[in-house]
């Protein structure tokens, strides 16, 4: 292999699924590489561990914020939307990002996680055994995505009936590169109007009659004296929407998949399902990297692994690439639900930007994986798995499985 063969933008190479040897080529010979761009400048491609860490926590050198070019594309031509002075708390910067962390942390607080934990549980047995009574099921469209798509309402206090509102906005807003949902311009930004209107209403009911639901705690949350703006608060609705179930769904997907590709590991999992979900978790977790990377833009010359880095290059930190990195993993190729230690950075690996979901997403992937083995000792594909058409999202969008009952 050369690192002429190696075309991150080519979002054709991921149907077939990630591209492992591209990474695993990029961090034995080329670490922090300048990636060429057709009618670009060009962009760093950070695979090691330790080196997307680093450039992860520093906030200062390496920037999220949407007008130095934001964390999501690798290429110049991005179209970015118009939300006035207001950001998505994804693409800003400390202390505008600290400011907006802190008042949205209210409404993520330890207890109204754990309070979710028991619903959690009775949506995923009640999903569960729907599909095990049909037999076959698509896993990813009945399993995966519903499960998150169920929390993700009851987390916003979206009626239960109007959650697949939900999940066509944030399908058309991500705006796929995959023919199969592939949009125009236009329609993801209906969808994102039809969203921001759904929100206000939403908000306008909570302020008349409050409920303990996280909207609720959003609207009243307060640092200082400062709240959100009517904005803020619509992006961190569309925020929490998109990647509340998009991640979750196809971190589940991804589990599924290694457990049918090593049904030894599935094996151990039935038999002490209460003792392994734990380190199945953080496997399955690092093994799916569902966001494959995020973008930081450089804000003053420094060096990286070596490498001379530029005010205002584009920096591409690759979370699927680290979480194989064998200085970290031993046989990081292996599927092992007994991995110990298992420092992932399937959540960003620290920093300003640390997951603000991470401890709802483990949940949800430990409790459905828990009441499987409980319920299906063996499982069966019936179909291949078919990966997302995107160099961004780490996806499946279809995985035919027959669940065999206890």
């Amino acid at each position: 292999m050369e690192l002429t063969d190696i075309d991150l933008l080519d979002r054709d190479v991921f149907t077939h699924g990630i591209p492992h040897d591209w990474f695993t080529y990029l961090r034995q010979h080329a670490p922090v590489y300048r990636h060429p761009e057709p009618d670009g400048p060009g962009f760093w491609v950070v695979t090691k561990y330790a080196d997307v860490v680093t450039v992860g926590r520093d906030a200062h050198t390496y920037s999220s914020d949407s007008d130095r070019g934001g964390v999501i594309g690798l290429e110049d031509q991005q179209i970015e939307a118009d939300f006035g002075d207001a950001k998505i708390m994804l693409m800003m910067d400390p202390p505008q990002h600290t400011r907006q962390r802190k008042l949205v942390n209210r409404g993520f607080t330890p207890r109204m996680i754990n309070a979710l934990e028991k619903h959690i549980h009775d949506l995923a047995v009640d999903i569960l055994e729907q599909s095990i009574a049909k037999g076959t099921c698509d896993f990813v469209v009945d399993i995966a995505a519903e499960l998150p798509l169920l929390v993700i309402a009851e987390l916003i206090g979206v009626p239960v009936d109007d959650r697949h509102k939900i999940f066509d906005w944030s399908n058309r807003m991500v705006g796929s590169e995959d023919p199969e949902y592939s949009v125009s311009d236009d329609q993801a930004n209906d969808a994102r109007m039809e969203m921001f209107l759904y929100a206000n209403q939403l908000a306008a009911q909570r302020r008349d009659d409050p409920h303990d639901d996280i909207i609720t705690a959003l609207l009243g949350a307060e640092v200082d004296g400062d709240q959100l703006t009517e904005m803020e608060f619509n992006l961190f609705f569309m925020l929490l929407s998109v990647a509340g179930n998009e991640t979750t769904r196809n971190a589940i997907a991804h589990g599924l998949n290694a457990f049918l590709e090593h049904p030894d590991q599935y094996a151990k999992l039935v038999a002490d399902p209460e003792g392994r979900i734990a380190g199945a978790t953080e496997e399955i977790l690092r093994w799916a990297s569902p966001v494959m990377y995020f973008r930081r833009n450089v804000t003053q010359d420094t060096e990286l692994g070596g490498q001379a880095l530029a005010t205002g290059d584009k920096v591409s930190i690759w979370y699927v690439s680290a979480n194989r990195d064998e200085d970290v993993f031993d046989d990081p190729f292996r599927f092992d639900i007994e991995r110990s230690p298992n420092d992932h950075v399937a959540f960003g690996g620290g920093g300003p930007h640390f997951c603000l979901g991470s401890s709802l997403a483990r949940m949800e992937i430990h409790v459905l994986f828990e009441e499987l083995a409980r319920r299906v000792p063996q499982l069966h594909a019936v179909g291949d798995a078919q990966a997302l058409r995107s160099n961004f999202i780490g996806g499946i969008k279809h995985l035919p499985v027959a669940l065999q009952p206890a």
